[in-house]
């Protein structure tokens, strides 16, 4: 196959005739597909089809291509012409139907692909596809009922069962549907898919826990089961778990190899362990396999900022922002950074544009304008909480930072009433006033304020 692509590859370069059989032009384009080189995958089936006119898998392979290319009327086309010389193929309304999809007329991609049913072979995959036109229609009922018929005809088809847990979960259905999770996992004690996608279920209802033992169901199952170990370290990343996260980060590499998602993981659990020169590391590989990573370069100005190296942190950050510029934490970061290294305009630019991005993000707004408290800008530190209390007036930390800031300021009628609310909302959370007031006398005044207050709760 090597030679026979240097061959067709010297061709293209220098227009120089060269012979392949059909079958050898089927296999150049069907690699340069699963190698994502349309383009040279399109110059295959073209001169394939102009030597073999009739080839059914070059007819399918440029009418997916054109399709890619949103040259849906050419593609339509070819597999018109198609259907004259295969007729009764199957493939050709199969995708006939997923490019009308594409095209957005989903009641005539439904049409076509439910009159295919009745002589199909694999009808599971025929549900799935009419599942994505009425996904893709909005339709979300009517896609949750033909990706439960594909997964009733194959428990396998793991692109129903993703899709129909993402469908749950947009219309609010997935914990109502747990239930039905489960019957597939009794059903199939043994599937690995069962047990991964009652994992994801859990996932997305955040419940980690019972997330984690199914995604450990499914290791068990199926030990070489990639995609379930990389699921569960992030299930133990967010409980906390870090070093049971790096093992399953680690397990998936040794699996599928480095992959720049994976290795940013593995990364941010070493970084969770405070061990920041073995984060870099593997934040350095993710960015090295996929530069255009932006987690990958935001891990690293993490990692240098708690080695209080801002300068080095600073332009990683920045080039996170370059990739990915309307992320809250990005500009969230780079803002703290920067006051380290006392460029407080910047810093000030960059905290405004976190909170422009996401308004409703009451940590924005705290460490914001704590950076006002701490040159003693009382007055504009309370305005800028005020303003954030007036966008979540939920937020009982906004309440309580607001009355220390009052406090400071002098404010001390208005300061109590703001702690009041905040005692309401939440009454644990009055811990953190002391952290603000190490004088024992304010301490025991405050104290005896959220004492008299518990009394009459």
């Amino acid at each position: 196959m090597k030679e026979t692509l240097r061959r067709f590859e010297h061709m293209l370069k220098t227009d120089a005739k060269e012979f392949f059989d059909l079958e050898t032009y089927e296999q150049v384009a069907e690699h340069y597909l699963d190698k994502g080189e349309w383009d040279k995958a399109f110059k295959a089936c073209e001169l394939g089809l102009e030597n073999y006119p009739y080839s059914l898998e070059l007819m399918l392979n440029k009418a997916q291509l054109l399709a890619n290319r949103n040259e849906f009327e050419p593609a339509m086309d070819i597999l018109e012409r198609a259907a004259l010389f295969h007729p009764g193929d199957s493939e050709i309304p199969f995708m006939q139907g997923a490019i009308y999809n594409l095209m957005g007329e989903y009641e005539m991609s439904v049409h076509i692909l439910e009159g295919m049913l009745d002589v199909a072979e694999d009808k599971d995959d025929i549900y799935y596809q009419i599942g994505q036109s009425y996904q893709n229609w909005g339709k979300y009922e009517e896609a949750i009922r033909n990706y439960k018929k594909s997964i009733q005809i194959n428990l396998k088809n793991e692109h129903a069962l993703y899709e129909l847990a993402h469908c749950l979960d947009l219309i609010g259905e997935l914990e109502s549907h747990l239930d039905y999770y489960n019957e597939l996992v009794d059903q199939e004690p043994f599937s690995h898919h069962a047990w991964y996608n009652l994992g994801i279920a859990y996932s997305k209802l955040e419940r980690f826990e019972e997330a984690a033992r199914a995604y450990e169901y499914a290791t068990l199952v199926k030990d070489d089961f990639a995609s379930a170990y990389f699921n569960l370290g992030n299930s133990y990343m967010n409980l906390s778990l870090y070093e049971k996260a790096r093992q399953n980060y680690q397990k998936a590499i040794e699996l599928e190899g480095p992959q720049p998602e994976t290795c940013c993981c593995l990364g941010a659990s070493y970084e969770k362990m405070g061990e920041y020169e073995i984060a870099i590391r593997h934040y350095r590989e993710a960015v090295k396999l996929d530069s255009e990573w932006d987690d990958g370069w935001f891990g690293l100005g993490i990692c240098m900022s708690e080695l209080e190296r801002w300068h080095e942190a600073i332009g990683f950050l920045r080039k996170a922002i370059q990739i990915t510029e309307l992320n809250p934490d990005y500009w969230l970061a780079l803002a703290e950074t920067e006051f380290r290294l006392g460029n407080v305009v910047s810093a000030f630019e960059a905290f405004e544009k976190s909170a422009e991005i996401e308004p409703t993000n009451p940590e924005v707004w705290l460490k914001w304008s704590l950076v006002l408290f701490d040159q003693g800008n009382y007055s504009r530190a309370c305005d800028l909480v005020q303003a954030a209390v007036d966008e979540m007036p939920q937020e009982a930390d906004l309440y309580y930072r607001l009355a220390i800031y009052l406090i400071h300021a002098g404010e001390y009628r208005e300061a109590l009433l703001n702690l009041e609310i905040a005692l309401t909302l939440n009454y644990e959370g009055h811990a953190q006033l002391f952290d603000f007031f190490p004088e024992l006398e304010k301490q025991k005044a405050l104290y005896r304020i959220i004492e008299q207050y518990r009394g009459e709760q």
